[in-house]
């Protein structure tokens, strides 16, 4: 099956922080929050190379407006991740989504709330659909979720022959991604409270304990009773849900559905998700690392296209920033492990014992 970054984090024990010295409390301390430094770094930096348009409240609202469906593909992208799978689907998906909630009420007289509901539940239903092709058929996640995601893809251009779904659609529904609360969009507190709600469930409930359990060892997890098929595949199924909603708030956004829109979202998405797991907890993907690396690139796009950089600068940060995180994420699990492996033979050398021999007598 395809993993992606094993739920092993490396974040300091209060323990390990008590008896470090500075030096290595420092080292430690910037090895998690490190990407938190340069996000409020870069900040500072485009501020004052930039002190006409960088930080100013229009651009403020621009990144948040631009950046808030990002971030929630990137947390349903997270979702499958911490149980050691990856969901492509969110690039594809969303474009059926935000077609479908334009369709549904111009085409088919839907009112807004049933149609919204409509796509929510379909995009749950491709989820369990994922769930079941990668736990129960065993096909690899990557290889699942690509096939399932060009399906979306081809339904979406023969649903709407390849030209714009364009209708008007009412101001309720227009609403829910145009509307502004406390001068800013009101996508960024969509996306603000599902980070709160997906942060209380992985780091303080049982099912969040599952999850990484899986993700670290999906052997173990079923010796210990925990039903691994049933929890990848509500993983799978509220990722599905989350890119229906991402592709509800692109409907609501731009008023038209068009199949050309939406596939961009995908590497971003990968991107945020990855960085993520390089950030607060080091190894192991989690909700505020995402959301972290989701404004790295919304604060570097941002500034680079500020500073006149030409189009495909995007893509290329983008791509090269996706490929720097793979890299940290997987020295960070690399290095979790050689320590991990190190434990014990410093230990039996501190109590100045050798480890028991365990093999019978005579052999």
């Amino acid at each position: 099956m395809a993993s992606s970054i094993k739920s092993t984090a490396l974040e300091p024990t209060r323990f390990e922080l008590a008896n470090a010295s500075f030096p290595e409390r420092a080292r430690r301390f910037a090895a998690v929050y490190g990407l938190v430094i340069l996000a409020v770094a870069l900040a500072l930096f485009f501020s004052i190379i930039l002190p006409q348009t960088f930080p100013t409240m229009i651009n403020l609202r621009s990144i948040i407006g631009d950046k808030a469906i990002i971030a929630i593909l990137s947390l349903a992208v997270m979702l499958p991740m911490v149980t050691g799978k990856i969901d492509l689907t969110v690039g594809y998906g969303i474009v059926l989504w935000h077609i479908l909630a334009i369709s549904l009420q111009t085409k088919f007289g839907f009112p807004w709330p049933i149609a919204v509901l409509t796509v929510l539940a379909l995009g749950a239903m491709v989820g369990f659909c994922n769930g079941l092709l990668v736990e129960i058929a065993q096909i690899d996640a990557f290889i699942a979720t690509l096939g399932t995601g060009t399906i979306l893809y081809a339904i979406a251009m023969w649903h709407s022959q390849g030209h714009q779904v364009v209708g008007v659609a009412p101001d309720g529904f227009y609403a829910l991604a145009g509307l502004f609360v406390f001068d800013l969009p009101i996508t960024g507190y969509y996306v603000l409270a599902l980070t709160l709600v997906l942060w209380i469930v992985l780091e303080y409930l049982p099912i969040g304990r599952y999850l990484y359990t899986i993700g670290a060892n999906p052997k173990a997890a079923a010796l210990n009773g925990i039903p691994v098929r049933r929890y990848t595949i509500v993983a799978f199924v509220t990722s599905g849900t989350l890119t229906a909603f991402a592709g509800v708030l692109l409907a609501s956004r731009l008023r038209i559905g068009q199949a050309s829109v939406g596939l961009e979202y995908l590497l971003p998405a990968l991107v945020g998700a990855f960085l993520g797991s390089t950030t607060i907890k080091p190894g192991r993907v989690n909700v505020w690392g995402t959301i972290v690396g989701v404004m790295i690139l919304a604060i570097g796009i941002s500034g680079i296209q500020q500073f006149g950089a030409s189009f495909f600068v995007e893509p290329l940060f983008n791509g090269s920033t996706l490929l720097v995180a793979i890299g940290i994420a997987g020295y960070a699990q690399r290095k979790r492990g050689a320590g991990a492996t190190r434990a014990p033979a410093s230990s039996a050398a501190t109590t100045g014992r050798e480890a028991p021999n365990l093999k019978p007598q005579g052999e």
